[in-house]
């Protein structure tokens, strides 16, 4: 199986993890539940996705130790600032049916808002605790990043962002490595649109693989945590077993010439 990617705050994560994101509950349990089965053992749910606990109830019938299973939420932007973030903590750690979980992230900066830096200050202050092991912050960019060194000192674990050859995210992923913060990809498939692409095809067929299979070892390799979804059970088999084969210097090359800087999600400014 895929390796784990050690976090600044001596924590590991491991570097494939199941995303469950526009998957209602019912379903997100039944997949998380196949993932695990799968040989995943990192769950990425958000309090937005809704389904907090189909994703609990899974993990907790898995048979698996807590401890072996990594589990991570977010705070939605409604609920930025000190008390507004501890009563959504709460509330997503009893959706969850859990004591603790081993990343909690602020979901966007929404900075129209400016109450990110609050926000941060409270999720270090969870992470004193210890009910959130380790504590970071999704789709935030370099000047959202530089406000919490300079105003906290404190410095996220991982920055999950939307990542892709489309969209590497060189500049981002320059100062994440300047400050040992770690790239969290998600949308690796750039939501299906990659699938068609014939560099990425042409690669997939050299090793025998599938173009998720690519996009999914693409960001391993760059010591990139990785968020594949699926519901499909084939594919969710498929996406995680990517250790059977490496991509070349030429291969890498070759899916460079792709950046273009096209998003399939949101961009960050704009969200609030």
């Amino acid at each position: 199986m895929v390796t784990s990617i050690p976090l600044h705050d001596g924590a590991t994560i491991p570097a494939v993890g199941f995303g469950v994101y526009k998957v209602d509950d019912a379903a997100a349990e039944t997949a998380v539940a196949t993932a695990l089965d799968a040989g995943y053992r990192h769950v990425d749910t958000a309090e937005m996705y809704g389904n907090e606990a189909g994703v609990g109830r899974a993990v907790r019938a898995s048979g698996l130790d807590r401890d072996d299973v990594f589990v991570t939420t977010k705070v939605w932007n409604d609920h930025q600032g000190r008390d507004a973030t501890l009563r959504a903590f709460d509330a997503s750690l009893e959706r969850l049916g859990l004591d603790s979980v081993d990343l909690y992230l602020i979901h966007w900066p929404a900075a129209a808002n400016d109450r990110y830096v609050e926000t941060w200050r409270t999720l270090v202050e969870l992470s004193d605790q210890g009910l959130a092991r380790s504590v970071g912050v999704s789709n935030f960019q370099v000047p959202h990043l530089q406000r919490l060194l300079d105003e906290t000192g404190e410095v996220p674990v991982v920055n999950q962002v939307e990542r892709h050859p489309w969209l590497p995210q060189r500049e981002l992923m320059a100062f994440h490595e300047e400050h040992g913060i770690v790239t969290e990809a998600w949308s690796p498939l750039g939501r299906g649109r990659l699938v068609d692409e014939p560099v990425l095809t042409r690669i997939a067929e050299a090793h025998g693989v599938s173009v998720a299979q690519v996009l999914v070892r693409w960001n391993v390799q760059q010591d990139v945590v990785v968020l594949p979804k699926s519901v499909t059970p084939a594919r969710i088999r498929s996406n995680i077993d990517v250790d059977g084969f490496a991509l070349t210097d030429d291969d890498l090359a070759a899916i460079a010439t792709l950046e273009s800087g096209q998003r399939t999600g949101s961009h960050p400014d704009t969200v609030s």
